[in-house]
């Protein structure tokens, strides 16, 4: 990747730019993704400054980095964008559809180039000229935008200046008092080098005023400065853009060849000069908070931010004199995250769980002790199960992120998605806080995806459609999250034509499938997750191939997952999946049958009691009913689902264990009740293979590997 980008970040800069690749991109893909919520979100009618204003720092910010690390293209594109969102918030023209369709497309089209330049310039660049076209015209009001009355004059009457702020600790130490400087800067490659500089001024709130002068090279820029900062403070800041050794700062009068001239650099706050409005529109107004750097994403304490150079914590004061008292010190704003890779986590999940193992292993061969002669070491193991647990649990939080992520991608895929299709549709979430593990976020995405592809190209009809039907003519899709248990339930809903049940048993026949009439509706439903099928008339590029639904069953379930739907003709549909809420550690249950320990999820776990042999009542083909509390439950023998020798023939099963699952209970007879452990999940399937009513594996205290049971298939077992 350095090489790649090595022409691109300039031969004038003072140090390698390459080390800070990574944060840039990760950064400038955070900026896009909030870019597009906003945009998502903006009320065209009633857009307010504080709206356009994000989006506007969102581009400005993505345009500042590319620039500063060579990216031309990613910054042209940006900067187009930036021109047309200034007018906006400078209320030059009245935002529509138009506009944000184009800044929707300039944006996908950013993290296509930002994507190409990740991966060291490989692949083909997204082609970005008819968007530059369409931007600059609607920024030149060529296109259908509604002008709002003349804009807004760029000089304005001088205002009383924001007092000065003290700099943070570790900063360097600025003058405290405003002086007028004239900065030689040469020689110089373009004439960009020079706007950048004077960006600068603009953008930083507090660092002060800067003017062109006139120079007598082509080559060279001479800037008069009104400022706070230092020497060194302003170095730093020039170097973004040209080279140290190319600056030289005096104070005035003291240039060879220049002869200060009244109105050039000298500022209204410089002893002895008259009086000049400030340049740009753009000021702080007082007492505003000093706005960090744009652009440069280490700049402002970024999670994973480097902090080796003084630049980073530069803040400079006001630019003007005050008479007003000192504020208070601005307080730098501290990273509240921090980048980690995942695969460093995945390690320390993984230490602790075998920690969990050791202390079961402690736990259990000092039970023996006598606690009169052992206290203080009893009273270590009893410290350390404690503190394991809650390690356990911060550890494991780690890894959970809300659901929000996943949600987060899908109101513009309906947009696009609805604006093909010719619909209206409301896209409504709920339980956005709710946290699900990484790992199962990331696989659990491409199934809802289809999901709610489905449910706005098949559930929702038209919207003339929909007015024939008594319904509003715009659709809602909701998707929700939420726990129940030790499980996290995401559900899909829209209220559109529903499933029709003749439909798709005809559909079932066509393809020769064994359906009948008798068939309960939750049967039927399900035909729909059969390999190729779908009742779409028409195959189009957004579903209908009889490719996707039985994908999404096996992709869930290979999470030890379900899939339910419930469907009304002509109301809507529901999608319901139902997923444990982590993979690696939980709280089991663990019972014996014979010589065999098995753990049950504690979370399934309803009740446990001892029954007598005239409680259970025999039914057609050997099955098995117990009466509990005025409720007929089936029953699981775990001895002869799992084959169980037996050794103590006199030994009979006499407790049951009720466990719960897919909205279904059974209860299932073993020999004991061994207590309530935390126990880490071994994944079975990858280290040997899938085994029937077995969801993985864990070891014990004692060394043994014991069986976690899946509950889930031991109730659609006891249904079928």
């Amino acid at each position: 990747m350095a090489e790649a980008h090595q022409e691109g970040a300039g031969s004038g800069d003072a140090f390698d730019l390459t080390q800070f690749y990574q944060i840039f991109f990760e950064e400038a893909g955070e900026n896009l993704d909030l870019m597009e919520q906003m945009l998502l979100n903006l009320n065209l009618e009633t857009a307010d400054d504080e709206e356009l204003n994000g989006i506007f720092r969102c581009a400005h910010s993505v345009k500042g980095g590319a620039a500063t690390f060579g990216f031309s293209d990613v910054a042209e594109l940006t900067h187009q964008m930036e021109s047309l969102l200034d007018r906006l918030r400078r209320h030059e023209l009245q935002p529509n559809l138009l506009m944000v369709d184009v800044l929707l497309e300039s944006a996908d089209a950013s993290r296509g180039l930002l994507a190409r330049h990740q991966a060291g310039g490989a692949g083909e660049s997204p082609p970005t000229a008819d968007l530059v076209r369409r931007i600059s015209a609607l920024a030149a009001g060529q296109m259908p935008a509604t002008s709002t009355p003349a804009a807004q004059p760029v000089i304005q009457a001088p205002q009383a200046a924001p007092a000065a702020a003290a700099p943070v600790p570790g900063a360097t130490q600025a003058p405290s008092s405003s002086r007028s400087l004239v900065i030689r800067v040469g020689p110089m490659e373009d004439v960009e080098q020079a706007d950048a500089i004077k960006e600068l001024f603009r953008d930083i709130a507090g660092l002060g005023e800067i003017q062109v002068l006139p120079s007598e090279q082509a080559d060279t820029r001479v800037f008069g400065v009104q400022t706070t900062s230092s020497d060194e403070d302003l170095l730093d800041l020039f170097a973004f853009h040209v080279s140290r050794d190319r600056i030289v700062i005096s104070e005035p009068g003291n240039q060879e060849g220049i002869e200060p001239t009244p109105g050039y650099g000298f500022f209204d706050g410089a002893p002895g000069s008259p009086a000049v409005q400030p340049s740009y529109a753009d000021d702080p107004p007082p007492g505003a908070p000093l706005a960090p750097l744009p652009g440069y994403g280490f700049f402002d304490s970024a999670p994973g931010a480097p902090k080796s150079e003084p630049v980073a914590s530069v803040v400079p004061a006001a630019a003007k004199p005050s008479t007003k008292p000192a504020a208070a010190p601005l307080a730098q704003p501290e990273a509240a995250t921090i980048r980690v890779a995942i695969s460093k986590v995945d390690q320390l999940i993984n230490l602790v769980g075998e920690l969990v193992i050791t202390q079961a292993m402690l736990a259990q061969n000092s039970r023996a002790l006598d606690p009169a002669l052992y206290q203080q070491l009893l009273t270590g193991l009893t410290d350390l199960d404690r503190n394991t647990r809650d390690l356990q649990e911060s550890v494991m939080s780690i890894r959970m992120i809300p659901m929000s992520i996943v949600f987060s991608r899908f109101p513009r895929m309906l947009r696009d998605l609805a604006t093909k299709l010719g619909k209206k549709v409301d896209f409504v979430t709920q339980g956005e806080a709710t946290e699900l593990d990484k790992g199962l976020v990331e696989k659990i995405t491409d199934p809802l995806t289809h999901l709610v592809r489905n449910s706005c190209d098949h559930g929702i009809e038209m919207p003339a459609d929909r007015l024939a039907a008594g319904k509003p003519e715009t659709g809602t899709i909701t998707l929700s999250a939420a726990h129940q248990g030790g499980s996290i339930v995401i559900e899909v809903r829209d209220d559109g034509r529903g499933m029709s049940r003749s439909k798709i048993l005809a559909k079932a026949r066509e393809r020769g499938l064994d359906v009948s009439d008798q068939m309960s509706d939750a049967e039927v439903w399900q035909l729909i997750f059969a390999p190729g099928f779908s009742t779409a008339e028409v195959v189009t590029d957004v579903s209908g191939r009889g490719v996707g639904m039985d994908v999404v069953k096996k992709n869930i379930a290979a999470l030890n997952g379900t899939v339910e739907i419930d469907s009304a003709e002509g109301y809507g549909m529901k999608v319901s999946v139902r997923l444990p809420l982590t993979l690696a550690i939980m709280d089991g249950m663990s019972v014996g049958v014979g010589e065999e320990v098995y753990i049950l999820p504690l979370s399934s776990v309803v009740e446990s009691f001892q029954v007598k042999a005239d409680a259970v009542s025999t039914v057609g083909q050997g099955s098995q009913l117990v009466k509990v509390r005025d409720e007929y439950m089936p029953v699981i023998e775990l001895e002869k689902v799992f084959q169980i020798p037996r050794f103590d023939f006199e030994k009979s099963s006499d407790i049951m264990v009720v466990i719960e699952s897919d909205g279904g209970r059974v209860a299932l007879l073993v020999d004991e009740l061994l207590g309530q452990q935390q126990v880490v999940v071994k994944n079975l399937e990858s280290n040997y293979r899938k085994v029937p009513n077995v969801s993985g594996a864990t070891i014990l205290g004692d060394g043994k590997v014991a069986l976690i049971l899946d509950t889930g298939a031991l109730v659609r077992r006891s249904r079928h």
